[in-house]
């Protein structure tokens, strides 16, 4: 009894079904992993760039072969010195304490919303290359709404915000618009909208609406005290970051909890099949830009009210392309975008002390975001160089098994 009847042999359950493995494989093939490992290898390519322009490296490759000790000491303390004085100027420091992470979380916000705009878009099949452009007219609104009225403290920094957010709307739902309605890509669009968000604030920067009195630079009165976000602990962090986390749980609740959010997803994974299921198309391409938009506007709220405190021509800088980024690393989640800007205000934040403790260039941190890019849009090839390749590793198995019999 019991006993399997003879000639017949136990079946091992299918390597499918077991669920350990299954949990071991979500773990080790999942993007989330294939995400921090590409970052792991653009900061050590980093690195090793630092060290092999080292005078001292350089040194001791001379006598490489006779003392090679001294070669790769200089090497290690070339390659980590300058992610040290990274980490000090970014999160800690024993003179400081935590006054550089505060630091980084300020750099963050306007990264954080912008980013969340380009994700938004991207669940949606666009790509928002105008969240430079949606970060300049929301700014411009926002600030000119900041320097131009006087108004109670509460009533007139929701009114900064609510112009920021609906300035960043309108210009992203313009491309909607223009999508939905001709058929032109949104790339080319963005592209183009962004030229025109710069050319009209620099435009208006040169009127006497815009123009601090007496200033011949391009650069409006300071915002009205009432109009920018209170600062927090006593450093430049203000209320905005504040901001940049509600805004991400609102993206997640929209994208997983609401029917707005699901019209999104089905529209950017099958517009045709969406179309089917009754989706309106076009309707959804349009408000998930005007979203996408208002997100990317928040940045701009963040920068003038919160940051910059004054309107100028520079005041997007380079956040609206970062976003890009930010939203590529976090794989276009709404908290992968989240930590994702963190790292990146990271960089920005200890790229100054960097270069004054150790001479380190700041550029090679627009090395490593570039680095980190490329292995991000490229996850087999960071599965390559792990080992990670599951059809590599069947094969080989497969072959050994093969040289057995």
């Amino acid at each position: 009894m019991g006993q399997p009847p003879a000639g017949d042999k136990p079946v091992a359950p299918p390597e499918g079904k077991n669920s350990n493995n299954e949990l071991f494989r979500k773990i080790t093939q999942g993007p989330g992993l294939v995400s921090v490992l590409g970052v792991f290898v653009a900061l050590v390519i980093g690195g090793l760039l630092v060290a092999v322009t080292d005078k001292k490296v350089i040194e001791t490759a001379g006598y490489v072969f006779a003392r090679p000790s001294d070669f790769f000491t200089q090497l290690w303390r070339a390659g980590t010195e300058s992610y040290v004085a990274l980490f000090n100027g970014s999160i800690y420091n024993s003179a400081q304490g935590f006054s550089p992470f505060l630091e980084t979380l300020t750099v963050s916000t306007p990264l954080i919303c912008a980013g969340l705009g380009v994700a938004l878009a991207f669940r949606a099949g666009m790509f928002n290359i105008g969240a430079q452009g949606q970060i300049i007219i929301g700014a411009t609104m926002a600030g000119y709404v900041g320097f131009a009225w006087h108004l109670p403290l509460v009533l007139h920094l929701l009114l900064v915000v609510l112009f920021g957010l609906l300035g960043g709307a309108l210009w992203g739902g313009l491309v909607g618009l223009l999508k939905a309605r001709t058929g032109a890509h949104e790339v080319i669009l963005t592209i183009m909208f962004n030229y025109v968000a710069l050319y009209l604030l620099d435009f208006l920067m040169n009127t006497t609406a815009f123009r601090r009195p007496g200033e011949t630079n391009p650069i409006s009165p300071i915002l009205d005290a009432n109009a920018t976000f209170p600062a927090l602990t006593g450093s430049r962090l203000h209320l905005g970051f504040v901001m940049a986390i509600l805004l991400t749980v609102l993206v997640a609740w929209m994208l997983k909890r609401s029917t707005l959010g699901f019209e999104f997803r089905a529209v950017g994974h099958n517009p045709e099949a969406a179309r089917t299921a009754g989706v309106n198309v076009a309707r959804t391409t349009i408000l998930a830009m005007a979203f996408a938009g208002a997100l990317a506007g928040a940045a701009g709220v963040a920068q003038v009210a919160g940051t910059e405190k004054v309107l100028t021509v520079g005041v997007a800088g380079s956040l609206g392309f970062d976003a890009i980024t930010v939203a590529l690393l976090g794989r276009s989640t709404p908290w992968g975008t989240f930590f994702a800007g963190l790292l990146f205000g990271a960089f920005r934040a200890g790229a100054v002390n960097m270069q004054i403790s150790t001479g380190t260039p700041i550029d090679i941190v627009l090395v490593v975001q570039s680095l980190i890019v490329l292995f991000i849009a490229a996850p087999p090839l960071v599965k390559s160089i792990f080992g990670m390749n599951p059809k590599k590793r069947v094969r080989k198995t497969e072959t050994i098994k093969a040289g057995a019999k």
